[in-house]
């Protein structure tokens, strides 16, 4: 049997912002048969993920490229490997069934050939819905959940700051921040996504940072004792105003600098006097780096689900031909969450 696989691919490199024009739709005929000898397996997926950090790939050069496999450059006219949730439809993979659900590296594509040794998992219970396990309970809840507890390793009574706050990493920081007794402040881009940080997610409270001049003076206001803990996401002059007003021993969490990644101009220059002085800790870090933490972490999140005690924010479109769309409007600040693509219904079989 075959089928027609659309994909998603990269028509032209990016160069700043991006837009839909930067990637295109196409299709080819997939034949929904394993060779013999062969333990690769078909997925039909269901839902993919839109991620920042696929815009360092689409660049004709971005220092990120040579460092780990999923950072590698992006070629025009080959399909864009993402994070997915997706259905076996065929497999010769002794591990892997027909019909089991699974979630890892997949593709911006209807269906997805995936080889031994791949990034890629069985989800054990469809306790919550499976978007989750692009979220919450994937790639972006273990990046929050690793980089607040690995590198910052937060005490109760500290204080946190959190940029690209309502973000699908920042939004789940701020709430582990306050599950871990923390004082939390976060930023976002609008009044809407400010208020929902204070009065869905409890934050002690938000700022726009649109509305700020002088990011040092905003920080010194929302933390008049200083901070002891910054997650950033964004990099560039947060990351500055950040730092002049951290405290002793305090930690910085990089995991992303999204201000950056489109505007070669603004480059993160900290006071290193401020650094050195006060002690100040700043980690890169990939959630790559800490997937021995994944049974763990999954252990504690779904425990803290039932009980009610995060919200789950999620952003989700509806066809592959909205990731173009999806992507671009990461950067224009268009999510509130984690940003999806549904691509299909779980419950469907082969289209």
């Amino acid at each position: 049997m075959e089928v027609e696989n659309m994909y998603i691919t990269l028509k032209t490199c990016v160069n700043g912002d991006p837009s839909e024009s930067n990637l295109e739709l196409t299709s080819t005929r997939l034949s929904l048969k394993i060779e013999e000898g062969s333990k690769d397996m078909i997925v039909k997926n269901l839902y993919v993920s839109i991620d920042p950090y696929q815009i360092n790939r689409m660049k004709k050069y971005s220092s990120s490229q040579g460092t780990i496999t999923f950072a590698t450059q992006l070629v025009p006219r080959e399909k864009i490997d993402a994070f997915g949730v997706g259905r076996v439809v065929v497999s010769s993979n002794p591990d892997f069934k027909k019909d089991d659900l699974v979630k890892g590296v997949l593709g911006w594509e209807e269906y997805s050939i995936v080889q031994p040794g791949s990034i890629i998992s069985k989800i054990a219970t469809t306790e919550f819905p499976l978007s989750y396990n692009l979220g919450v309970l994937g790639t972006s809840g273990l990046t929050a959940y690793s980089g607040l507890y690995e590198i910052c390793k937060p005490k109760k009574g500290e204080k946190v700051f959190v940029s690209a706050a309502s973000g699908s990493v920042g939004n789940l920081v701020g709430q582990f921040a306050k599950l871990s007794g923390c004082y939390v402040v976060g930023c976002a881009g609008s009044k809407k996504k400010v208020d929902m940080l204070k009065d869905k997610l409890g934050f002690d409270d938000a700022f726009n940072y649109k509305e700020e001049p002088d990011l040092k003076s905003a920080l010194k206001r929302y933390f008049p004792e200083g901070i002891d803990i910054y997650f950033d996401n964004v990099g560039a002059e947060m990351l500055d105003a950040a730092v002049a007003n951290m405290n002793l021993l305090g930690r910085v969490a990089a995991c992303g600098v999204i201000a950056e990644y489109t505007d070669e101009g603004k480059r993160a220059a900290p006071n290193m006097l401020d650094v050195i002085y006060k002690r100040i800790t700043i980690r890169g870090f990939l959630t790559y780096d800490h997937h021995d933490k994944h049974a763990g972490f999954i252990s504690s999140i779904s425990d803290h689900l039932r009980q009610g005690r995060i919200h789950v924010l999620e952003d989700i479109s509806y066809g592959l031909e909205n990731v173009p769309s999806a992507f671009a409007g990461l950067f224009r600040g268009d999510n509130i969450g984690k940003k999806i693509v549904k691509l299909a219904d779980p419950r469907e079989g082969i289209l």
